[in-house]
């Protein structure tokens, strides 16, 4: 993989994050040399879950994360992308939070790539940044891409500008490569 010196890559999450979708990326990032900072609305650990394509739910993950900032401390301007993994709780309060929201605006206002995966791009909706973008994401949520203005398609990864979406955790290494690609520019 491409190093990544220079570059940082701010992560947002919260409890119920999906672990491949915030663990996996974050790591093959940090591998290829970006710094990675984790950031969530508040200082305490956080977990995720695991999903089981067996059953269909979610389990509790064993393992927590602390997180490196606030979102409050937050300035889009000191990252060079943001990644929103998914989880179905964890983009569904992210997008409730008005700080997060504006991030999310900031990060594509200044044409920044912007990673989301799975139901992440709930935040992507919440912050109206979809309309006339084509996107994918977690099967579930397509009518919500395609109330908000997007192309919907069914792919493991959808590069529209700056914006970088895909469907679920096997999309991970095209996801993390787009992310990759987008940053040597």
């Amino acid at each position: 993989m491409t190093k990544l010196t220079n570059r940082n890559i701010l992560i947002l999450a919260t409890d119920g994050f999906e672990d491949a979708e915030l663990y996996s990326p974050r790591r093959l990032l940090m591998d290829a040399g970006a710094r990675v900072t984790l950031a969530a609305p508040k200082g305490d650990p956080i977990r995720g879950c695991i999903y089981n394509s067996e059953t269909g739910n979610s389990d509790q993950s064993p393992e927590t994360i602390t997180p490196d900032k606030l979102i409050s401390d937050i300035d889009a301007g000191d990252f060079h992308a943001l990644v929103l993994p998914g989880g179905v709780v964890n983009p569904d309060k992210l997008r409730m939070d008005p700080k997060a929201i504006a991030l999310v605006k900031d990060f594509a206002n200044a044409g920044k790539p912007i990673a989301s995966i799975c139901h992440g791009p709930w935040l992507l909706v919440e912050a109206d940044v979809l309309r006339g973008r084509r996107a994918t994401a977690w099967y579930s949520i397509r009518t919500d891409l395609k109330n908000a203005g997007s192309t919907v398609v069914d792919e493991e990864v959808v590069v529209d500008g700056n914006l970088i979406t895909s469907r679920m955790p096997s999309d991970i290494p095209a996801f993390t490569m787009a992310i990759v690609t987008a940053l040597q520019d």
